[in-house]
């Protein structure tokens, strides 16, 4: 398949014609508009310093669907007993800057180029993207973000500091989104982590038609606030 490069048009191609690595276009830019289109067409960026702007729509697909996360005894037991605290949307530039800070210090490249972070930091202001802080002894310890469109929330990157910090963030985002009755997490491209807790590969085409139907749903735009587990991880 080829790659197709963009124009100044509001516009992609079908993901259906992405490369077999999941390529599928190249230029544009990091515009609100054309980030949420992409994110509706299950299309999203991933590129590195000193390189063009790519957009990917892998096959298979990530996903974790609310409700089936499994988390590990020694977890439940840190949330029953508040190791951390939990937050929503309060400290989204802390959690974006740790995402690629982490990976910077240990050699590693990030797709976290100041471009996306700003790009990211807009659609959060926009009431599109959102954080999910953990916090331990007053010190951020852990955290994710992503984007909420009508019932789907796509996934971007995590961090963690401390021990089982950013699978807190994790459980605490699948709680708040079984009570939100959300239908799927985007994880994007397959991990073993993701797997290990519950994340499951589905075909491309069935992640667009999950998709499609449930970007039907109104957004719900931030800002987010966690309830608490209420007894429950």
């Amino acid at each position: 398949m080829p790659v197709f490069r963009l124009s100044e048009r509001l516009e992609f191609p079908n993901p259906r014609l992405a490369r077999f690595d999941g390529l599928l276009c190249i230029g544009g830019d990091l515009s609100i508009d054309r980030l949420i289109l992409a994110y509706r067409s299950g299309i999203f960026p991933w590129y590195s310093k000193n390189e063009p702007l790519l957009w990917w729509s892998p096959d298979p697909r990530l996903v974790l669907y609310p409700g089936e996360l499994r988390i590990s005894r020694s977890l439940r037991k840190k949330i029953r007993h508040n190791v951390f605290t939990i937050t929503m949307d309060q400290a989204f530039d802390q959690v974006i800057h740790n995402c690629a800070g982490l990976r910077t210090a240990q050699g590693e490249d990030t797709w976290l180029v100041e471009e996306m972070i700003r790009a990211y930091t807009e659609l959060h202001k926009s009431g599109y993207a959102h954080s999910v802080e953990v916090w331990k002894d007053g010190e951020l310890a852990g955290g994710l973000y992503g984007l909420s469109l009508g019932g789907c929330f796509f996934g971007e990157s995590m961090f963690t500091k401390v021990s089982d910090a950013s699978k807190t963030a994790l459980a605490a985002l699948n709680h708040h989104l079984v009570e939100l009755d959300f239908d799927l997490i985007d994880c994007q491209v397959t991990s073993d982590h993701l797997l290990s807790m519950g994340a499951v590969e589905i075909p491309r085409d069935h992640f667009l038609a999950t998709i499609n139907s449930s970007l039907e749903r109104n957004d719900l735009k931030g800002p987010w606030c966690f309830k608490g587990f209420r007894g429950q991880a």
